[in-house]
């Protein structure tokens, strides 16, 4: 996981949804989570209800909240952009759904799986890496999102963020095979 403290990688990836381009420029100066994400994948499937309900319980607090997906969609072509704005559609994503098709963007933020979760602070620093909460698939725990409720209550409030931070599980980020 990337250290605390690092500062927002840098990302220009187009918006599914409305066509337009977001920027790690957009975040600047706003407390910001970024989160990598699918439309496969049966842990962000479990976690997407929560997803929308923080984007709807945070960005009125002025959180902006960024869902990119890095996946190879020629061999997992549920993650194609038409379906991710579908599926963007049918949750009611309040928030920007990104492609990121050169999947440098994943790499550079060191997302490892899906969902993984990084919250910047206003000043661009990673002030939380690591899971939603403690709830899976196959675990009868509710969906509460209670690990990143926390850090951001915490971030917004200007205090610091619990040093321990449980990594995020999920299924892996699928990269693209090399090309010969």
């Amino acid at each position: 996981m990337i250290p605390l403290g690092t500062m927002i990688p840098e990302f220009n990836l187009p918006d599914v949804v409305s066509g337009k381009n977001i920027s790690s420029e957009d975040l600047k100066g706003k407390v910001s989570v970024v989160m990598f994400i699918c439309n496969h994948c049966p842990f962000v499937k479990h976690v997407n209800d929560q997803l929308v309900k923080l984007g709807n319980d945070y960005i009125s607090k002025g959180v902006i909240f960024i869902a990119i997906s890095s996946n190879d969609v020629v061999n997992y072509p549920d993650d194609a952009p038409d379906k991710m704005k579908e599926n963007a559609r049918v949750l009611k994503f309040p928030f920007p759904y990104l492609y990121d098709e050169s999947q440098d963007v994943a790499k550079a933020f060191d997302a490892a799986c899906t969902p993984d979760f990084f919250l910047f602070n206003k000043n661009g620093e990673l002030a939380y890496r690591g899971q939603l909460d403690d709830s899976r698939p196959s675990l009868d725990l509710p969906v509460t999102g209670k690990d990143l409720r926390a850090a951001l209550d915490n971030t917004i409030a200007g205090k610091p963020v619990a040093e321990f931070q449980r990594p995020s599980i999920g299924c892996n980020i699928k990269w693209k095979l090399p090309q010969e």
